[in-house]
């Protein structure tokens, strides 16, 4: 059952959006864990990720994605597989192809791929919307530590480190899990990476 966004998320939503829109990065609740976004097609933003984790840069990022026309305008040469793959999905997936583009190179892989998920939450669907470009995502914490499982997980260098903290779902404490992760090669091999 899809949440009703009221005003107050809405409005959240536009100061979200605004603040990627103006190179920020934000912490927000995504279809699965919460997460550090950012502008995928914004180079120094996904760097001032990977300096707030301590992230490899070598580590690919995911990018989230508000409908399967979008996922068709950044991925080039989807197996029809994937479709089959994503409709027939208990929980969120998120699949990594070979070849994506309208990112930014450091958001990629060294071989040209990327994870990206159609996502099934509201909220995210809206914000996606609303800037206009694939939302990078990453779990909310520094690398090698545990995933927050909600809001009161999240380390305070993560909270501090970032330019907004979306206040949607700040207050559930139900333990969310992250996305299903498998790479969908153009030729159709599938290697499930995290169940």
């Amino acid at each position: 059952m899809p949440r009703l966004l009221d005003t107050k998320t809405l409005e959240e939503i536009n100061r979200a959006a605004r603040v990627v829109e103006e190179g920020g990065i934000i912490l927000y609740p995504t279809d699965t864990i919460w997460g550090i976004g950012c502008d995928a097609t914004n180079e120094e933003a996904i760097k001032r990720i990977y300096r707030l984790k301590n992230r490899p840069e070598a580590k690919s990022l995911i990018a989230l994605v508000a409908t399967q026309d979008q996922l068709l305008r950044h991925v080039k040469d989807i197996p029809s597989l994937a479709f089959d793959l994503m409709d027939c999905a208990t929980r969120p997936m998120t699949i990594v192809y070979d070849c994506v583009k309208g990112v930014v190179p450091v958001a990629l892989a060294e071989d040209g791929s990327m994870g990206v998920r159609v996502v099934g939450d509201d909220f995210c669907k809206a914000l996606i919307n609303k800037i206009k470009r694939p939302l990078i995502s990453t779990s909310a914490n520094i690398s090698s530590h545990p995933s927050p499982a909600c809001y009161d997980d999240i380390e305070s260098e993560i909270i501090n480190g970032v330019d907004y903290v979306v206040d949607y779902r700040r207050g559930e404490h139900t333990s969310d899990v992250s996305s299903t992760i498998i790479k969908l090669t153009n030729d159709c091999r599938i290697t499930v990476i995290r169940k």
